[in-house]
Protein backbone atom coordinates (compact mmCIF):
# COMPACT_ATOMS: atom_id res chain seq x y z
CA UNK A 1 0.00 0.00 0.00
CA UNK A 2 2.80 2.36 0.88
CA UNK A 3 4.52 1.42 -2.40
CA UNK A 4 1.39 2.28 -4.40
CA UNK A 5 1.03 5.64 -2.69
CA UNK A 6 4.67 6.40 -3.45
CA UNK A 7 4.24 5.51 -7.11
CA UNK A 8 1.16 7.74 -7.49
CA UNK A 9 2.92 10.63 -5.78
CA UNK A 10 5.94 10.25 -8.10
CA UNK A 11 3.73 10.30 -11.19
CA UNK A 12 2.01 13.48 -10.04
CA UNK A 13 5.38 15.21 -9.58
CA UNK A 14 6.60 14.11 -13.04
CA UNK A 15 3.43 15.35 -14.73
CA UNK A 16 3.66 18.67 -12.89
CA UNK A 17 7.26 19.19 -13.92
CA UNK A 18 6.48 18.35 -17.55
CA UNK A 19 3.60 20.85 -17.56
CA UNK A 20 5.81 23.59 -16.16
CA UNK A 21 8.51 22.86 -18.74
CA UNK A 22 5.98 23.00 -21.56
CA UNK A 23 4.69 26.34 -20.27
CA UNK A 24 8.22 27.67 -20.07
CA UNK A 25 8.95 26.46 -23.63
CA UNK A 26 5.75 28.06 -24.87
CA UNK A 27 6.82 31.37 -23.39
CA UNK A 28 10.28 31.23 -25.05
CA UNK A 29 10.08 33.06 -28.43
CA UNK A 30 12.69 32.46 -31.11
CA UNK A 31 13.39 35.57 -33.21
CA UNK A 32 15.05 35.49 -36.61
CA UNK A 33 18.23 37.62 -36.68
CA UNK A 34 18.19 40.36 -39.31
CA UNK A 35 20.94 42.65 -40.56
CA UNK A 36 19.83 46.17 -41.35
CA UNK A 37 20.94 49.57 -42.62
CA UNK A 38 19.62 53.09 -42.42
CA UNK A 39 18.07 54.67 -45.47
CA UNK A 40 20.32 57.63 -46.17
CA UNK A 41 20.72 60.42 -48.65
CA UNK A 42 23.46 60.76 -51.23
CA UNK A 43 24.52 63.56 -53.53
CA UNK A 44 23.15 63.14 -57.05
CA UNK A 45 26.59 63.72 -58.53
CA UNK A 46 28.26 60.36 -59.16
CA UNK A 47 32.00 59.90 -59.02
CA UNK A 48 33.60 57.05 -60.98
CA UNK A 49 37.30 56.19 -61.22
CA UNK A 50 38.98 54.41 -64.12
CA UNK A 51 42.57 53.48 -64.85
CA UNK A 52 44.39 54.79 -67.90
CA UNK A 53 47.86 55.09 -69.43
CA UNK A 54 49.74 58.28 -70.25
CA UNK A 55 50.90 58.77 -73.83
CA UNK A 56 52.45 61.51 -75.91
CA UNK A 57 49.88 63.80 -77.45
CA UNK A 58 51.32 63.03 -80.87
CA UNK A 59 52.95 59.62 -81.29
CA UNK A 60 54.23 59.27 -84.87
CA UNK A 61 54.88 55.78 -86.24
CA UNK A 62 57.84 55.85 -88.61
CA UNK A 63 58.25 53.43 -91.52
CA UNK A 64 60.00 53.11 -94.88
CA UNK A 65 58.00 53.22 -98.10
CA UNK A 66 60.32 50.69 -99.71
CA UNK A 67 62.07 47.48 -98.71
CA UNK A 68 65.78 46.98 -98.14
CA UNK A 69 68.68 46.65 -95.73
CA UNK A 70 69.24 49.28 -93.03
CA UNK A 71 72.65 50.81 -93.69
CA UNK A 72 72.44 53.83 -91.40
CA UNK A 73 70.68 54.08 -88.04
CA UNK A 74 70.88 57.37 -86.17
CA UNK A 75 67.72 56.89 -84.09
CA UNK A 76 68.09 55.69 -80.51
CA UNK A 77 65.46 55.32 -77.82
CA UNK A 78 65.25 58.47 -75.70
CA UNK A 79 67.18 60.61 -78.19
CA UNK A 80 65.90 64.12 -78.84
CA UNK A 81 65.66 65.00 -82.51
CA UNK A 82 64.79 68.08 -84.54
CA UNK A 83 62.53 68.29 -87.54
CA UNK A 84 64.44 67.25 -90.67
CA UNK A 85 67.12 65.17 -88.91
CA UNK A 86 68.08 61.99 -90.79
CA UNK A 87 67.08 59.07 -88.59
CA UNK A 88 67.85 56.06 -90.80
CA UNK A 89 68.30 54.96 -94.40
CA UNK A 90 68.25 51.83 -96.53
CA UNK A 91 70.67 50.35 -99.05
CA UNK A 92 69.28 52.04 -102.19
CA UNK A 93 71.53 50.40 -104.80
CA UNK A 94 68.64 49.08 -106.88
CA UNK A 95 66.71 52.33 -106.64
CA UNK A 96 69.81 54.32 -107.62
CA UNK A 97 70.42 52.05 -110.61
CA UNK A 98 66.83 52.38 -111.76
CA UNK A 99 67.05 56.15 -111.40
CA UNK A 100 70.21 56.32 -113.50
CA UNK A 101 68.50 54.26 -116.21
CA UNK A 102 65.51 56.59 -116.15
CA UNK A 103 67.78 59.63 -116.35
CA UNK A 104 69.57 58.18 -119.37
CA UNK A 105 66.25 57.38 -121.05
CA UNK A 106 65.05 60.92 -120.38
CA UNK A 107 68.15 62.43 -121.99
CA UNK A 108 67.67 60.22 -125.05
CA UNK A 109 63.99 61.14 -125.28
CA UNK A 110 64.87 64.84 -124.97
CA UNK A 111 67.42 64.57 -127.76
CA UNK A 112 64.93 62.76 -130.01
CA UNK A 113 62.31 65.39 -129.28
CA UNK A 114 64.68 68.22 -130.18
CA UNK A 115 65.56 66.47 -133.44
CA UNK A 116 61.90 65.94 -134.27
CA UNK A 117 61.19 69.58 -133.43
CA UNK A 118 63.92 70.81 -135.80
CA UNK A 119 62.64 68.51 -138.53
CA UNK A 120 59.12 69.86 -138.05
CA UNK A 121 60.31 73.47 -138.41
CA UNK A 122 62.19 72.61 -141.60
CA UNK A 123 59.24 70.69 -143.01
CA UNK A 124 56.91 73.58 -142.25
CA UNK A 125 59.15 76.09 -144.02
CA UNK A 126 59.46 73.87 -147.11
CA UNK A 127 55.74 73.17 -147.12
CA UNK A 128 54.98 76.89 -147.05
CA UNK A 129 57.32 77.39 -150.07
CA UNK A 130 55.62 74.56 -151.90
CA UNK A 131 58.69 72.34 -151.84
CA UNK A 132 57.14 69.83 -149.40
CA UNK A 133 53.97 67.84 -149.76
CA UNK A 134 51.20 67.96 -147.20
CA UNK A 135 51.70 64.31 -146.29
CA UNK A 136 55.39 64.90 -145.60
CA UNK A 137 54.52 67.88 -143.39
CA UNK A 138 51.89 65.86 -141.48
CA UNK A 139 54.38 63.04 -141.01
CA UNK A 140 56.86 65.49 -139.48
CA UNK A 141 54.16 66.78 -137.13
CA UNK A 142 53.29 63.22 -136.01
CA UNK A 143 56.93 62.38 -135.44
CA UNK A 144 57.37 65.44 -133.24
CA UNK A 145 54.22 64.64 -131.22
CA UNK A 146 55.40 61.05 -130.68
CA UNK A 147 58.82 62.27 -129.55
CA UNK A 148 57.19 64.82 -127.23
CA UNK A 149 54.94 62.16 -125.66
CA UNK A 150 57.93 59.87 -125.12
CA UNK A 151 59.85 62.73 -123.51
CA UNK A 152 56.98 63.51 -121.11
CA UNK A 153 56.65 59.80 -120.21
CA UNK A 154 60.38 59.52 -119.53
CA UNK A 155 60.22 62.67 -117.43
CA UNK A 156 57.44 61.23 -115.23
CA UNK A 157 59.30 57.93 -114.80
CA UNK A 158 62.43 59.80 -113.79
CA UNK A 159 60.44 61.70 -111.13
CA UNK A 160 58.94 58.44 -109.80
CA UNK A 161 62.33 56.72 -109.61
CA UNK A 162 63.81 59.78 -107.92
CA UNK A 163 61.00 59.60 -105.31
CA UNK A 164 61.73 55.89 -104.81
CA UNK A 165 65.23 56.82 -103.72
CA UNK A 166 63.79 59.17 -101.09
CA UNK A 167 61.60 56.31 -99.82
CA UNK A 168 64.78 54.72 -98.47
CA UNK A 169 65.35 57.61 -96.07
CA UNK A 170 63.47 58.55 -92.89
CA UNK A 171 63.71 62.12 -91.66
CA UNK A 172 62.15 63.39 -88.43
CA UNK A 173 58.78 64.86 -89.47
CA UNK A 174 58.67 66.92 -86.26
CA UNK A 175 60.86 67.74 -83.30
CA UNK A 176 60.47 65.33 -80.40
CA UNK A 177 61.90 62.30 -78.61
CA UNK A 178 62.42 58.82 -80.03
CA UNK A 179 60.19 56.61 -77.88
CA UNK A 180 61.06 53.25 -79.42
CA UNK A 181 63.25 51.71 -82.13
CA UNK A 182 62.22 48.31 -83.48
CA UNK A 183 65.10 47.51 -85.86
CA UNK A 184 68.86 47.07 -85.89
CA UNK A 185 71.61 48.03 -88.28
CA UNK A 186 71.91 45.72 -91.35
CA UNK A 187 68.44 44.34 -90.71
CA UNK A 188 66.10 43.73 -93.66
CA UNK A 189 62.87 45.72 -93.37
CA UNK A 190 59.67 45.72 -95.42
CA UNK A 191 57.67 48.55 -96.87
CA UNK A 192 55.24 49.93 -94.29
CA UNK A 193 56.87 48.14 -91.34
CA UNK A 194 56.90 50.35 -88.21
CA UNK A 195 60.56 50.77 -87.36
CA UNK A 196 60.39 53.53 -84.72
CA UNK A 197 58.00 55.75 -82.78
CA UNK A 198 58.53 59.47 -82.35
CA UNK A 199 56.83 61.31 -79.49
CA UNK A 200 56.18 64.80 -80.80
CA UNK A 201 54.46 67.75 -79.18
CA UNK A 202 54.63 69.07 -75.63
CA UNK A 203 51.22 67.89 -74.40
CA UNK A 204 50.52 64.60 -72.63
CA UNK A 205 47.33 62.58 -73.08
CA UNK A 206 45.80 59.77 -71.04
CA UNK A 207 43.99 56.93 -72.80
CA UNK A 208 41.15 55.32 -70.80
CA UNK A 209 38.76 52.50 -71.71
CA UNK A 210 35.16 53.12 -70.54
CA UNK A 211 32.43 50.43 -70.33
CA UNK A 212 29.19 50.77 -72.27
CA UNK A 213 27.32 51.73 -69.09
CA UNK A 214 29.34 54.93 -68.85
CA UNK A 215 30.37 55.89 -72.39
CA UNK A 216 27.14 57.79 -73.10
CA UNK A 217 27.65 59.95 -70.00
CA UNK A 218 30.86 61.56 -71.24
CA UNK A 219 31.16 64.31 -73.83
CA UNK A 220 33.83 66.28 -75.67
CA UNK A 221 35.46 68.92 -73.48
CA UNK A 222 34.27 67.30 -70.25
CA UNK A 223 36.64 67.95 -67.31
CA UNK A 224 38.25 65.18 -65.28
CA UNK A 225 40.77 64.86 -62.44
CA UNK A 226 43.92 62.88 -63.21
CA UNK A 227 46.40 61.48 -60.69
CA UNK A 228 49.46 59.24 -61.02
CA UNK A 229 50.56 56.71 -58.41
CA UNK A 230 54.17 57.67 -59.06
CA UNK A 231 53.43 61.37 -58.43
CA UNK A 232 51.86 61.37 -55.00
CA UNK A 233 49.92 64.41 -53.86
CA UNK A 234 49.61 65.92 -57.32
CA UNK A 235 46.33 66.21 -59.23
CA UNK A 236 45.98 67.44 -62.79
CA UNK A 237 43.04 68.83 -64.69
CA UNK A 238 42.14 66.85 -67.79
CA UNK A 239 39.73 67.41 -70.68
CA UNK A 240 38.23 64.82 -73.00
CA UNK A 241 39.46 65.48 -76.54
CA UNK A 242 38.55 62.22 -78.28
CA UNK A 243 35.76 59.63 -77.86
CA UNK A 244 35.83 56.45 -79.90
CA UNK A 245 32.41 55.36 -81.23
CA UNK A 246 33.67 51.79 -81.67
CA UNK A 247 34.38 49.29 -78.89
CA UNK A 248 37.89 47.87 -78.61
CA UNK A 249 37.75 44.12 -79.29
CA UNK A 250 40.53 43.26 -76.84
CA UNK A 251 39.29 45.20 -73.80
CA UNK A 252 35.55 45.38 -74.71
CA UNK A 253 35.63 49.06 -73.74
CA UNK A 254 35.34 52.36 -75.61
CA UNK A 255 38.72 54.17 -75.73
CA UNK A 256 38.71 57.88 -74.95
CA UNK A 257 41.60 60.33 -74.91
CA UNK A 258 42.06 62.93 -72.18
CA UNK A 259 44.39 65.90 -72.57
CA UNK A 260 46.26 67.03 -69.45
CA UNK A 261 45.81 70.80 -69.45
CA UNK A 262 49.04 71.67 -67.65
CA UNK A 263 51.41 68.71 -67.81
CA UNK A 264 54.79 68.60 -66.11
CA UNK A 265 58.02 66.98 -67.25
CA UNK A 266 57.66 64.27 -64.58
CA UNK A 267 54.72 62.75 -66.48
CA UNK A 268 56.19 60.15 -68.84
CA UNK A 269 54.41 58.13 -71.54
CA UNK A 270 53.47 54.72 -70.16
CA UNK A 271 52.73 55.89 -66.61
CA UNK A 272 49.57 54.44 -65.07
CA UNK A 273 46.97 57.11 -64.32
CA UNK A 274 43.76 57.22 -62.29
CA UNK A 275 41.05 59.32 -63.89
CA UNK A 276 38.12 60.58 -61.81
CA UNK A 277 34.87 61.35 -63.63
CA UNK A 278 32.02 63.30 -62.06
CA UNK A 279 28.64 62.55 -63.63
CA UNK A 280 25.50 64.57 -63.06
CA UNK A 281 24.31 68.11 -63.76
CA UNK A 282 25.57 71.08 -61.76
CA UNK A 283 21.97 72.16 -61.19
CA UNK A 284 21.40 68.97 -59.20
CA UNK A 285 24.72 69.00 -57.36
CA UNK A 286 23.12 70.23 -54.14
CA UNK A 287 20.09 67.96 -54.37
CA UNK A 288 20.33 64.89 -52.15
CA UNK A 289 18.54 61.66 -53.05
CA UNK A 290 17.78 58.56 -51.01
CA UNK A 291 19.88 55.49 -51.70
CA UNK A 292 19.58 51.82 -50.72
CA UNK A 293 22.17 49.04 -51.12
CA UNK A 294 21.63 46.53 -53.91
CA UNK A 295 21.48 43.60 -51.47
CA UNK A 296 18.48 45.16 -49.72
CA UNK A 297 16.30 45.19 -52.84
CA UNK A 298 14.10 42.28 -53.91
CA UNK A 299 11.63 41.77 -56.73
CA UNK A 300 8.26 40.05 -56.99
CA UNK A 301 5.23 40.15 -59.25
CA UNK A 302 4.30 43.62 -58.04
CA UNK A 303 7.74 45.17 -58.62
CA UNK A 304 10.76 45.94 -56.46
CA UNK A 305 10.55 45.96 -52.69
CA UNK A 306 12.48 46.19 -49.44
CA UNK A 307 11.69 44.99 -45.93
CA UNK A 308 11.25 47.84 -43.49
CA UNK A 309 12.16 47.00 -39.92
CA UNK A 310 9.97 48.79 -37.36
CA UNK A 311 11.66 48.81 -33.97
CA UNK A 312 11.06 50.72 -30.77
CA UNK A 313 14.04 49.62 -28.71
CA UNK A 314 16.61 49.07 -31.46
CA UNK A 315 16.91 45.40 -30.49
CA UNK A 316 13.73 43.77 -31.73
CA UNK A 317 11.42 44.68 -34.56
CA UNK A 318 8.84 43.63 -37.11
CA UNK A 319 9.64 43.24 -40.82
CA UNK A 320 7.23 44.93 -43.20
CA UNK A 321 7.30 44.46 -46.95
CA UNK A 322 7.42 47.83 -48.73
CA UNK A 323 7.28 48.28 -52.52
CA UNK A 324 9.39 51.13 -53.82
CA UNK A 325 10.25 52.89 -57.09
CA UNK A 326 13.94 52.83 -58.00
CA UNK A 327 16.08 55.17 -60.06
CA UNK A 328 19.59 54.77 -61.43
CA UNK A 329 22.13 52.27 -60.13
CA UNK A 330 25.25 53.91 -58.64
CA UNK A 331 28.42 52.65 -56.99
CA UNK A 332 26.69 52.87 -53.59
CA UNK A 333 23.36 51.30 -54.57
CA UNK A 334 20.01 52.22 -56.11
CA UNK A 335 18.64 55.73 -56.03
CA UNK A 336 15.08 55.75 -54.63
CA UNK A 337 12.37 57.74 -56.39
CA UNK A 338 9.56 57.02 -53.93
CA UNK A 339 8.45 54.62 -51.19
CA UNK A 340 11.03 55.36 -48.49
CA UNK A 341 12.03 58.11 -46.10
CA UNK A 342 15.39 59.03 -44.67
CA UNK A 343 16.25 57.29 -41.40
CA UNK A 344 14.07 54.21 -41.91
CA UNK A 345 15.57 50.80 -41.21
CA UNK A 346 15.69 48.20 -44.00
CA UNK A 347 16.79 44.56 -43.91
CA UNK A 348 19.90 43.81 -45.96
CA UNK A 349 20.06 40.01 -45.87
CA UNK A 350 17.81 36.96 -46.25
CA UNK A 351 15.07 38.63 -48.27
CA UNK A 352 14.04 35.29 -49.79
CA UNK A 353 13.16 33.78 -46.40
CA UNK A 354 11.92 36.90 -44.65
CA UNK A 355 8.12 37.18 -44.27
CA UNK A 356 5.87 40.21 -44.10
CA UNK A 357 5.03 40.85 -40.41
CA UNK A 358 7.74 38.52 -39.12
CA UNK A 359 9.41 39.44 -35.82
CA UNK A 360 13.17 39.82 -36.05
CA UNK A 361 16.15 40.48 -33.84
CA UNK A 362 18.30 43.36 -35.04
CA UNK A 363 21.96 42.73 -35.63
Amino acid sequence: MKYLNYLIFSLIIIVSLSSCQEKKEEKKEILRPAKYELVRKTNSLQIRNFSGVASASEAVELSFRSSGVVTQLNAKTGKKVKKGDLLMKLDNVQAQLTYQQSLSALNSAKSAMNTAKSSLKRSKALYEKGSYSLSDYESAKNSFQSALDKFESSKRKKEIDEANISYGYIYAPKSGVIADVNIRLNEVVSSGQVVAILNAGENVDVVVGLPESVINKVSMGMSTQVTFSSLEGQEFLGQIIQISPIVDNQSSTFPIKIDIVKPISSIKPGMVANVKFTFGSKEQSNTDMLIVPVKAVGEDGDGTFVFLVNSEDGKKGVAKKQHISLGELTNDGFLVKEGLEEGQLIATAGLQTLLDGQKVKLQ
